[in-house]
């Protein structure tokens, strides 16, 4: 299982699925807060992120995928 960022690590994404208005890939975020809901195969994360565009929108995670550039220090 890819690891979940925690609140401050900064993300950029890669892809954002089935989003009508989706954040374009390759922009760069900071992480809000995680909320993961289920268990095993069947959880998914809702990823809070302030993007460096001034958007608010959140991840879902799977399908979105994002990597982690840096942790908070």
């Amino acid at each position: 299982m890819k690891a979940l960022p925690h609140k401050g690590d900064r993300i950029r994404l890669v892809a954002m699925h089935d989003d009508p208005d989706p954040i374009p890939a390759g922009q760069l975020g900071t992480v809000v807060g995680v909320a993961s809901h289920g268990i095993g195969k069947d959880a998914w994360h809702q990823i809070d992120v302030s993007w460096d565009s001034g958007r608010t929108l959140m991840l879902v995670s799977p399908p979105d995928q994002f990597e982690i550039i840096a942790g908070e220090t």
